[in-house]
């Protein structure tokens, strides 16, 4: 049998990458009950210390890949809506059905990792964190189709991340259909814009 290959050794932020996506695959393929730093370290091919180093404590490891999934996914949308060249009424759609069914969604890593954070002060403030992100993500979706100052647009679309997070809440209690809070969504994103004939001069 041929000896195994040498581990690789990565810079620390690609090692640290490297630790939170096989974090995420084990929440996905086991749960987050079972995502513990020595799990981890096995399930990765590192040392326990290695693991440690990064991490610290399970509720550090937790908290690193809660930021991580959401920032991930923030930025892929940030991005696609980037490079689609999409005018204002889809833009409005697009982002008031992404939002939605993000922050409705149930399943999924993002919500078992914030199951095993509940009542954590540090997921208090890591999600007050990922809602600035939001408001930052909807500003720079919205800019080109918006007119006006940006600290005007800004505020606005604290009050969207808001009224989305509001919507995804009553989606999940059965108060409303999903349809219904992304037309809700959307007509407010579309009310916080420019008026039309300003938009389109």
């Amino acid at each position: 049998m041929p000896p195994a290959p040498p581990r690789r050794r990565l810079a620390k932020p690609a090692r640290r990458r490297q630790l939170l996506e096989v974090a995420r695959a084990i929440v996905r393929d086991e749960g987050a009950d079972r995502l513990t730093l020595g799990h981890l370290a096995a399930r990765a091919g590192v040392s326990k210390p290695v693991a440690y180093d990064h991490f610290a404590t399970r509720s550090g490891l937790l908290i690193a890949l809660y930021r991580m999934i959401d920032t991930d996914r923030v930025l892929a949308f940030r991005d696609a809506m980037r490079a689609g060249g999409h005018d204002r009424d889809a833009t409005v759609a697009l982002l008031a059905e992404a939002y939605i069914d993000c922050a409705a969604e149930t399943g999924g890593e993002f919500q078992a990792v914030g199951a095993a954070l509940a009542g954590s002060e540090e997921k208090a403030a890591v999600f007050e964190e990922l809602l600035d992100q939001c408001v930052a993500m909807f500003v720079d979706v919205l800019a080109p189709h918006a007119g006006g100052e940006a600290a005007a647009l800004a505020r606005r679309c604290v009050g969207l991340v808001g009224a989305g997070e509001a919507l995804a809440a009553a989606l999940r209690r059965g108060r409303v259909d999903r349809a219904g809070a992304i037309a809700a969504l959307a007509a407010l994103v579309d009310g916080a814009l420019a008026p039309r004939d300003r938009a389109q001069a």
